[in-house]
């Protein structure tokens, strides 16, 4: 199982990113992949999820109305559209996905990748 996060960056308050979480080594297109994010002495935040088929979806309060998950599975690769970044959204993101014995979770937590740094400046 391969989980590439790119994308991440420097961006000023407000500003926009989209990450990328590209998949190899199972079977993406039966996978429900999440992303996850870890700031410096916070614990781990899951962000958004979305479903092997991309009809169901969650996000954390926090990101409501400012991210959008979505997945080509055509391209085996997940984004995540961030928009309005604040300075709380600084962290190390990282996609996730299940072994195939936990496919009923929405938000996966058995593989991780490395993960892409954001930092949003005020």
């Amino acid at each position: 199982v391969q989980l590439q996060a790119s994308g991440g960056g420097l961006v000023q308050a407000g500003g926009s990113l989209r990450l990328s979480c590209a998949a190899s080594g199972f079977t993406f297109d039966y996978s429900a992949i999440g992303w996850f994010r870890q700031a410096p002495g916070k614990e781990r935040e899951a962000v958004s999820c979305i479903s092997s088929s991309g009809t169901t979806t969650y996000y954390a309060d926090s990101v409501k109305g400012r991210f959008t998950i979505s997945r080509d599975n055509a391209k085996n690769t997940v984004y995540l559209q961030m928009n309005s970044l604040k300075p709380e959204d600084t962290a190390v993101y990282y996609c996730t996905t299940d072994h195939s014995l936990h496919r009923g979770r929405l938000c996966p937590l058995d593989y991780r990748g490395q993960g892409t740094q954001v930092t949003v400046s005020s």
